[in-house]
């Protein structure tokens, strides 16, 4: 929390996705920080504190997500992860996130309502 708000941490590379997400987030009264790499989050993650951290599947690497995620893990617990994914819907049903370390998906292009829906239900965890 920083000041009353929830901390939400949001990792892409595309500097369009965290704006947008920025946006709606900051609108429904979380407090957001961004990071364009997740060897940049992980760098600032214990300053910053999230109360959910959301990171984009492809970034540096194909599967930079999954590696931030299990860097983040090893360093001790962790907030919710939602993991930001375009790679579609099949996908979903392909990959089990929770093994990856995932709490769930957030699918590109954003959908501004299913977007907050899931961020209220996980911060009420």
């Amino acid at each position: 929390m920083k000041n009353g708000k929830s901390v939400i941490l949001c990792i892409d590379d595309d500097v369009d996705i965290l704006e947008a997400l920025k946006v709606i987030l900051e609108a429904d009264d979380y407090h957001v920080e961004t990071a364009h790499s997740s060897a940049e989050a992980l760098q600032h993650v214990g300053e910053i504190k999230p109360d959910l951290i959301i990171v984009d599947l492809m970034m540096e690497e194909i599967d930079s997500g999954t590696q931030f995620v299990t860097k983040l893990r090893q360093i001790g617990p962790t907030p919710p992860i939602y993991l930001l994914s375009s790679a579609g819907d099949g996908l979903q049903g392909a990959i089990d996130y929770h093994e990856l370390g995932f709490s769930g998906v957030f699918q590109k292009p954003l959908n501004s309502a299913s977007l907050l829906k899931l961020v209220r239900e996980a911060l009420k965890q």
